[in-house]
């Protein structure tokens, strides 16, 4: 999805929330009206992903007419490509700011909250989803960042409440299958984790899920496909830690020994914890 599309989808999810009655557009001549001018400049470059330049035009625009019924989009905007440009303390006041305008706008409510995540501001970010559950019980995006905070917090029965809502809400979704293996793996659920890792290598066939669906696998002593997945992992990333790791646990369990202490070194000299990989030899 393009940063264009990105700020579509925004502009028609936050429209349902706008707390002012819309304002007339037939009289309205778009290509002379300096508001539409700088929202349009705005969108151009955000196209162009040229930040400071979105920024100015979103500002200008929000100052040529202080009080049009659509600021309060233009603001969350503003406030997101706050966020691209690293200005983060900015960002969250140009969101407080929206909010104070428009305050059951569940986008900006989104926006605010995985702000927070991203400042290491947790709990305060586990509250504003959670006053996005409160407007829009079934937001599927409130629920996995409020439900991954929960499960990493140890509130399991909070997580599996969020991730029930979007297994029901968007059963098909890259972030339900994302939670549920999470989920499912950190409580020792590997055979219910396996097919959402699957689906997710699928999708996105990164370093971490090949390793993750190895080690239910392993867990689940499914030592030949523990072994396909490591094979299949290694060639697109020869040199992660944690495959290796896998592997030293697979040639363990094989009684490979010189081997499985070959591929632990290995892992320790790719930055893999050398606490938890000689823990398999104690064993």
């Amino acid at each position: 999805m393009t940063i264009r599309h990105i700020f579509a989808a925004i502009i028609l999810a936050i429209a349902p929330y706008a707390t002012h009655a819309a304002e007339p557009v037939d009289s309205t001549d778009y290509d002379a009206d300096p508001y539409f001018i700088l929202t349009g400049e705005a969108d151009a470059a955000i196209a162009e992903q040229n930040w400071p330049e979105a920024a100015a035009r979103l500002a200008d625009a929000i100052a040529v007419r202080p009080d049009a019924a659509t600021n309060p989009l233009l603001i969350n905007n503003l406030a997101t490509v706050y966020t691209y440009m690293g200005l983060d303390s900015l960002a969250l006041a140009t969101y407080d700011r929206a909010l104070e305008a428009a305050p059951s706008m569940v986008t900006t409510r989104l926006g605010r909250g995985k702000l927070l995540l991203r400042m290491g501001r947790d709990i305060d970010a586990f509250h504003e989803f959670d006053s996005v559950l409160d407007i829009d019980s079934l937001s599927t995006d409130a629920c996995y960042y409020h439900g991954m905070i929960a499960l990493y917090a140890g509130n399991r029965e909070m997580a599996e409440h969020d991730f029930d809502v979007m297994h029901r809400v968007a059963p098909q979704a890259y972030d339900t299958a994302l939670a549920l293996a999470t989920l499912y793996s950190l409580t020792g659920r590997d055979r219910q984790a396996i097919p959402y890792l699957e689906k997710l290598i699928e999708a996105d066939p990164s370093a971490e899920f090949f390793a993750s669906l190895a080690g239910c696998h392993l867990a689940l002593g499914d030592l030949t496909e523990a072994s396909a997945v490591i094979t299949r992992g290694m060639k697109s990333f020869p040199d992660d830690p944690e495959l290796y790791y896998y592997r030293a646990w697979l040639n363990r369990d094989r009684y490979r020994l010189d081997d499985a202490r070959e591929d632990a070194r290995k892992a320790i000299d790719l930055g893999a914890s050398p606490i938890k990989v000689n823990e398999l030899f104690n064993k």
